[in-house]
């Protein structure tokens, strides 16, 4: 498993954008598929974007798609997720999950969450 630690969540306006992040530690951050996911009040978490050790592998929610851009940088150990465009909808504590490069269809790691509120 891989330690993951989000950031830079906070409150923004319909139409605005923010850049959440996730610092990994404990295990070579190259060897495991980063993704994104998301849970707003009474809903259930759901899938948000996923890249694979290269950045040569990405999905996104039909929901996001064109609004969200996922990216990693390896030698810094982070994974970011930059959001444009943003709706009240996407309001939402946003967590960082890691799948590891042997089971990438198994997110094992997770990130204790940061904030996006988005008024209207």
């Amino acid at each position: 498993q891989v330690k993951l630690v989000e950031s830079g969540g906070g409150l923004v306006q319909a139409g605005g954008s923010l850049r959440v992040s996730c610092a990994a530690s404990g295990r070579p951050f190259s060897y495991f598929r980063m993704g994104w996911f998301r849970q707003a009040p009474g809903k259930e978490r759901e899938f948000v974007a996923a890249i694979n050790w290269s950045g040569g592998n990405i999905n996104y929610a039909d929901s996001v798609k064109g609004r969200f851009t996922i990216s990693r940088e390896n030698a810094k150990n982070t994974v970011y997720l930059q959001m444009n465009s943003l709706k009240p909808e996407d309001t939402a504590v946003y967590y960082c999950a890691a799948a590891p490069a042997n089971n990438m269809g198994v997110w094992s790691s997770w990130g204790q969450g940061t904030q996006v509120t988005v008024s209207s």
